[in-house]
């Protein structure tokens, strides 16, 4: 897919701002991909108003804490009001901003930890780790679990996974930071490519599950069509929007510890 190598180059050559603005990006099309699920009734200029207001989460990340915790409440105050004077049914109100607010958490709020994580010390080594525990697991557990898969793993929610595959997707996770060690980033030590290898990729494979909740309650089976032959853009974020606080809190407490 084309759209990887861009990421890369952006990731490692692109700074900060670019990065951001990239995701930026993306959390304009999965947010208007969700309220396309969960709110299709709802006309363009209030879910693009919605959208828009989601996007400049990642503003208040290049100034300082109480800007950013103002702004923060002003989202909240932006998100009531589009609600407020635009419901068409009273019975509908609450379900409809419920759905709104969940957005706004689900996507950018979680989406923001990758800018922040992007500006620690060694955040380029750390995100293109993400990329690959997220992508090894991904193509292991399919492997994995149509070779030998067996035993559905939440067949409520995905009937077509296994543990087999799940297990096979940790494997290769395993696989994924043990090349990063080795290659780019041979600050992490043996326990820190094992932890996050099993805690990023079990959070990964979470963020898949939680999706596939939601499109299945929606009724819908992919996302979007923007990315053909693999869906939208949440269809390949799910996995990453679980991973992305787990891994900067990771980055931030816990690396370091092992190198003695």
């Amino acid at each position: 897919m084309i759209l990887l190598p861009v990421v890369v180059v952006i990731i490692v050559w692109g700074g900060e701002t670019l990065f951001a603005l990239l995701l930026a990006v993306f959390t304009f099309i999965g947010t208007d991909e969700f309220y396309r699920m969960a709110l299709p009734q709802r006309g363009n200029i209030s879910r693009l108003a919605s959208v828009s207001a989601s996007i400049s989460i990642f503003l208040p990340l290049f100034a300082d804490a109480r800007f950013f915790t103002a702004f923060m409440v002003l989202q909240f105050f932006l998100f009531s009001l589009i609600f407020l004077f635009s419901i068409k049914e009273i019975a509908d109100a609450a379900r409809e901003t419920a759905y709104a607010l969940f957005a706004f958490l689900y996507i950018p709020f979680m989406l923001m930890h990758l800018v922040m994580l992007r500006k620690t010390p060694h955040g380029v080594e750390w995100l293109l780790v993400i990329m690959l525990i997220v992508m090894t697991n991904d193509s292991a557990a399919y492997y994995t679990g149509t070779l030998f898969g067996k035993r559905r793993l939440y067949p409520l929610v995905s009937p077509k996974k296994s543990l087999e595959g799940a297990a096979g997707g940790l494997l290769g996770s395993l696989c994924g930071t043990m090349v990063a060690k080795f290659t780019f980033f041979k600050l992490l030590t043996f326990p820190d490519a094992i932890l996050t290898a099993l805690v990023i990729g079990f959070i990964g494979q979470c963020g898949d599950l939680f999706e596939s909740m939601l499109k299945r309650s929606f009724n819908i089976k992919d996302s979007g069509t923007l990315i053909p032959g693999h869906g939208g853009v949440l269809d390949r974020l799910d996995s990453i929007i679980f991973a992305a606080p787990f891994a900067y809190y990771y980055a931030v407490y816990i690396f370091g510890i092992f190198q003695g």
